[in-house]
């Protein structure tokens, strides 16, 4: 175990599986005390046993990122249990699968927002306030495919609140700017999760086109193994020295060679055409 991140406390919602679990990993190998959540509290459970194994110091509770008294009840826990936080990590989020829009139902429109987007906006409205009393802290708010603003073929909803969660923490951060805190996005790319697996729906006229996931992950996709040490690398930034930035995790020279490799699968007609 390294000590980089010794002494601080970190909060990271959805970090029982995928993405979220690789990034609690990484940060308590890098000494930190670290909070773990998740709408499921055997996960919780789980997890926390898992890390408790390797020496870290974690703890956690079930949490569903949309409802306000379950965030509160998370930093609540994390305070009492911890003494405060120092780094809180919105990571939480859900997908709708490769679907055509209007085959998805108001209601999994609304929970992918209200997860998304609403449960990163409540919890930034929480947290904030909370760093700006406490005279230091770090929000760390997770974007995605969507996030610049480009376009993303039957993942119409998905895009949309990853581009809100881009636009709502820049203008977080410039709200914040004279405030010693530091408010960042963190892009992990297109990671080889059960994001992508089996269980993903996709559209029964779409199921060529989801066979491109592969060949793309493989191309340009971030490997899980990266994500959670450059995580941990953004949690050590000194609250203040910078904010509204956005961290990725993917190199350009990993996207030049794999934007080759994508053109060589088109021209072979192994990747279907959009």
């Amino acid at each position: 175990m390294n000590d980089s991140l010794a002494g601080k406390v970190i909060v990271i919602t959805g970090s029982t599986r995928g993405i979220g679990r690789s990034m609690a990993e990484a940060c308590a190998a890098e000494g930190a005390t670290v909070v773990v959540s998740s709408r499921t509290a055997s996960a919780v459970d789980e997890t926390v046993a898992a890390l408790k194994a390797t020496g870290a110091n974690a703890s956690g509770v079930a949490c569903d990122v949309s409802s306000e008294p379950d965030l509160e009840a998370l930093l609540a826990h994390a305070i009492a249990a911890h003494g405060g936080v120092d780094v809180w990590v919105n990571n939480a989020g859900i997908s709708l699968g490769m679907r055509r829009h209007e085959e998805t139902s108001p209601e999994e429109i609304r929970r992918i927002v209200d997860i998304n987007l609403v449960g990163t906006m409540l919890a930034s409205r929480l947290v904030v306030p909370y760093f700006i009393k406490r005279g230091k802290g770090l929000l760390v708010n997770v974007s995605g495919r969507g996030g610049r603003g480009d376009a993303a073929s039957y993942t119409a909803a998905y895009a949309a609140t990853k581009a809100g969660v881009m636009v709502f923490t820049k203008s977080l951060a410039a709200e914040h700017k004279a405030d010693p805190i530091s408010i960042l996005v963190f892009m992990p790319g297109m990671v080889d999760t059960d994001f992508y697996g089996a269980g993903m729906q996709v559209s029964p006229d779409l199921a060529d086109l989801a066979g491109n996931i592969r060949i793309v992950l493989d191309a340009i996709g971030t490997p899980l193994s990266d994500v959670g040490p450059k995580l941990a690398g953004v949690c050590t930034i000194k609250p203040g020295s910078e904010t509204g930035t956005v961290h990725r995790v993917s190199s350009g020279m990993r996207g030049m060679l794999g934007g080759f490799k994508l053109m060589g699968a088109r021209i072979s007609g192994r990747m279907k055409p959009m």
